[in-house]
Formats: structure tokens, C-alpha cells, sequence
């Protein structure tokens, strides 16, 4: 267990690191796409800082001393500071970013594929950056407001998570506003989990559309009729896209909704949230090592050599 996490926040840390470096040092990366891989990097690089590394510490001291830290006994109502007053919302923030952030980078791929004549005038820096500032915000609004808006909600160290989790405080039902706040969590992922399937399966059909366009062009002029590389690759990034994403929020959603309902669901959570946090590995995968450029870049920005004489490349 304890393995399992060092090697995911030494996945998660070194392949955003490099992610941020490659994006703030090669100029050409300054584009709204790269500003969107950029903020997703920032929110998966806080969840291997802060989050991963306190499951570890919480792990290696119950293995180590045979005993567990005294926070990880009591809810954040119980103690005057608790860590999971600060590591919860990190998390729950960095998540709802996270999923914002694809929903957007969504977006900016669609209108590649629907409307590339007006992608360059619709989609700008200027636009992407207040969008950006605006999902950073709102998604730490999302996560505070449990603590804000209720006092019947705290935060805790959950034993089979292995995480800080939303949990109740010093009463033992949930009350009808607890639970609608707790709502919003799934609400929120449900909706833009619609919006980029919906998204996906519009640009996927769009790109079919054009592939049997050319293929009818061709058999007509007898030319080949294989799909271009970049078709053939939008198709494989987008179905990517749409299981990952699937597959990493769907579950903490359904758990969220099953805890509210009364479920302990002890080893299902533990999945649920450890699919979450190893989807900050995946997104590196999906948008930045399945890049062509982006493994150029990340190869010349590690050899300044190949920088300074391209020609010898």
C-alpha cells in the first residue's frame, strides 16, 4: 500500500513538473491550449505535494510505530487544527479544477475539429486565462462551501479511504441541508461529465463525417482512401479522453451519492479515491507524452544541445 503511493506521487510529481517546464519554456506552448495543460498540471501537481504525501505519512507511521497519528482518531470538529481542514479542500479543489479544465480543453479540441477557420478568433490567450482564473476560483468555492454553508459537515481522516474525506460532525444523520450541499459534488462532475461526453461524441462524428467525405472523394478520383494520421489520432485521443474521464469520476460520484444515502462502502471507497488521485498521472499521458511535439520539446528542453544546433538533430 504504502509502495503504491510513493510510486504515484513520484509518478504524478515528475510528469507534471516536466509538463510545467516544457509549457513555460518553449514559447510556442504559449497558446490556450497550453495554458489549459499548464493549469491541469498546477491541479495534479498539488494533489502529489500535499495530498498522497499525508495518506503516506498517516500509512508509514501506523506501520512503523504501530501507531496512528492522533488527528487521524477524530474529525476536524473534535481538535483545534486538523490537517484535513487544509489537505480536503486542496484535493476536493484541485479535483473540481481538474475536471473543469478538461471540460475546456474539450471545448478548445472541438472547435479544432468543427469550426478550424474561427478557432484562432474565438478561443484566445486573453479568453482562456480569465477562464482559467474563473474554474480556479469556483472550484475552490465548490470545495469550501460544505465547511461554509454548514455546520453540521466536517473533515476526517477516513480509515478506509485512506484520505481526508467530508464526513459528519458531532450528529449521526445527515440533515436534509448537509445532504443537498454534499450533493453538489456529483452534481457538479455529473454535468460536466454530460458535457464533454456529449462534446466528444459530436467531434467524433464530425471527424467520421469528413473521413467518408474524402473516402467517397477518393474512390471517385482512385486514390487511396486510408483516413489521415491527424484524423486517425483525434479519434484515438478523443475515446481516450472520454474513458479516462469515465473512469476516474464516475466512482467518487456514485460514493459520494451512496455515503449521503447512508452506504459505508468501506473497500469501494478506497477505490474510488485512489482512481481520482491516479488520474493525475493519466492526464499527463493523455495530453501531453501522446503529443508528438510535446515529446520533441520535452527531449530538447532535457539536452540543451539539441536547442542550441537543431540542424544536428
Amino acid at each position: 500500500m504504502v509502495l503504491f503511493m510513493v510510486l504515484l506521487t513520484v509518478a504524478i510529481l515528475s510528469g507534471n513538473v516536466v509538463t510545467l517546464a516544457v509549457v513555460l519554456d518553449t514559447k510556442c506552448c504559449h497558446t490556450p491550449q497550453g495554458y489549459l495543460k499548464a493549469s491541469l498540471a498546477v491541479a495534479d501537481l498539488a494533489v502529489g505535494l500535499f495530498v498522497v504525501p499525508l495518506s503516506i505519512y498517516a500509512e508509514v507511521s501506523l506501520m512503523v510505530a504501530d501507531w496512528a497519528p492522533e488527528w487521524t482518531l477524530y474529525n476536524s470538529q473534535a481538535v483545534s487544527f486538523h490537517p484535513c481542514n487544509i489537505i480536503g479542500p486542496i484535493f476536493a479543489g484541485c479535483t473540481l479544477v481538474s475536471i473543469t479544465t478538461i471540460f475546456l480543453l474539450t471545448i478548445e479540441r472541438s472547435m479544432a475539429v468543427l469550426k478550424p477557420l474561427h478557432k484562432d478568433s474565438v478561443i484566445t490567450r486573453k479568453r482562456t486565462t480569465i477562464l482559467i482564473v474563473l474554474s480556479w476560483l469556483g472550484s475552490f468555492f465548490l470545495a469550501m462551501a460544505p465547511m461554509v454553508f454548514s455546520g453540521e459537515i466536517a473533515l476526517e481522516y477516513n480509515s478506509c479511504s485512506r484520505m481526508c474525506n467530508y464526513a459528519l460532525g458531532t450528529i449521526s444523520e445527515f440533515p436534509s441541508q448537509a445532504w443537498n450541499i454534499l450533493l453538489l459534488f456529483p452534481a457538479f462532475d455529473f454535468t460536466l461529465l454530460g458535457g464533454t461526453v456529449v462534446i466528444n461524441i459530436i467531434s467524433l462524428s464530425s471527424i467520421r463525417q469528413h473521413s467518408k467525405h474524402r473516402k467517397h472523394l477518393a474512390e471517385s478520383k482512385h486514390q487511396n482512401a486510408k483516413p489521415t494520421f491527424s484524423d486517425i489520432k483525434a479519434a484515438k485521443t478523443i475515446g481516450m479522453l472520454t474513458v479516462a474521464f469515465t473512469a476516474s469520476f464516475t466512482p467518487i460520484a456514485v460514493f459520494v451519492v451512496g455515503n449521503v444515502l447512508g452506504n459505508q462502502w468501506c473497500n469501494f471507497s478506497f477505490f474510488a479515491f485512489w482512481i481520482l488521485a491516479t488520474n493525475s498521472c493519466f492526464n499527463v499521458i493523455i495530453y501531453s507524452v501522446r503529443d508528438q511535439k510535446f515529446r520533441l520539446r520535452a527531449h530538447k528542453f532535457f539536452m540543451p544541445s539539441l536547442r542550441r544546433n537543431p540542424t544536428k538533430s
